[in-house]
């Protein structure tokens, strides 16, 4: 037994689940692990994420966050952030992806991403958190640069001088606008459908039923953000016409909001989330081992392509134009 594991089974044990039967969870990209934990009819999840590149303070600060404003994080049983060990509230197997993929159909598929789109409404008036580390034009840079470093084999010179000129007008318009707390990877894997909830504290309708997971990378963002990453995901295809519709449906709950700027930051934040994916992507595949995520590119350059058309991406599409041959859209050496 590794002494990784050994630690883990003294934490379980402590927790006063040390009779409980394990079973192994999917995990996600990075190098944390998850099982389900269950003794007699009761369940919890364990979440293992070695150091130091745990994010466990993290996600217990944004956990607490999100519980406060009486959304559905799950509750924390025991936690060790030093040694990166939480026992979680088990919210189930129903992730929106996993239910739309056994269930299926239009109306189940509008039913979650309206209240998916409602919560994100809903958070959105929500005061900022204090002390919220801001998702600023430079660091959005770094982060769409993963894609010159994986899919472009660390591309320097010129291509990398233009990437970073093209990218420096549109990042700092999009950052120009209001900010609320962002979860960055709001998509159908990581929100869980709980039909029986109710609202429990929140405004609108039914926002409990959306279950929240893996925020430990949340920050201050540009209120677009999150609906892209919903709307655009890069594991799954939505119904025709479902975001547009939703783009529409996160407006009108949203007066307040300017339309046109909202509408040039969503495709702002739309291509440059599409490059880090894709940089990502590589990575995980070159570096990793791990090929299958490669099949996932198409969809996310389709995501590109369409965040490239409008007019406040103009130098990034010019850019992409040049530099960006089929190698980098397929994956290939």
């Amino acid at each position: 037994m590794s002494e990784r594991a050994r630690r883990r089974r003294a934490f379980v044990a402590a927790a006063g689940w040390g009779d409980a039967a394990c079973a192994p969870l999917a995990g996600d990209a990075s190098a944390r692990r998850y099982e389900r934990l269950t003794r007699g009819d009761s369940s919890a999840v364990l979440m293992d994420d070695p150091p130091p590149q745990a994010s466990t303070g993290p996600f217990l600060r944004v956990a607490g966050l999100l519980r406060g404003m009486g959304y559905s994080a799950p509750r924390i049983l025991a936690a060790d952030e030093e040694q990166g060990f939480v026992l979680l509230e088990d919210l189930g197997d129903d992730s929106f992806a996993a239910l739309l993929a056994r269930a299926g159909g239009a109306d189940l598929e509008r039913t979650l991403y309206e209240a998916a789109t409602d919560l994100l409404v809903d958070l959105h008036r929500q005061p900022l958190p204090p002390d919220l580390p801001r998702y600023d034009p430079a660091w959005m840079l770094d982060d769409a640069a993963l894609f010159l470093d994986s899919a472009l084999d660390g591309t320097t010179g010129d291509a990398a001088a233009e990437f970073v000129a093209a990218w420096r007008g549109p990042l700092e318009e999009a950052a120009e606008g209001p900010h609320a707390l962002s979860l960055r990877d709001f998509h159908a894997g990581n929100l869980m459908w709980l039909p029986a909830r109710g609202d429990g504290g929140c405004s609108g309708r039914g926002l409990r039923r959306v279950g929240l997971l893996d925020f430990q990378d949340a920050r201050a963002a540009p209120l677009a953000y999150d609906l892209v990453s919903l709307l655009q995901d890069a594991r799954r295809d939505l119904g025709a016409g479902l975001e547009a519709a939703m783009v529409a449906r996160y407006l009108d709950a949203a007066p307040g909001v300017d339309e046109a700027a909202f509408r040039a930051a969503y495709a702002i934040l739309g291509a440059q989330r599409a490059l880090r994916i894709v940089g990502v992507f590589h990575r995980l595949a070159k570096r990793d081992g791990k090929p299958g995520y490669l099949a996932h590119l198409p969809r996310v350059w389709g995501h590109l392509d369409s965040a490239l058309a409008h007019p406040a991406l103009a130098p990034v599409r010019t850019w992409v134009g040049r530099w960006c041959g089929q190698g980098a859209r397929s994956g290939a050496p």
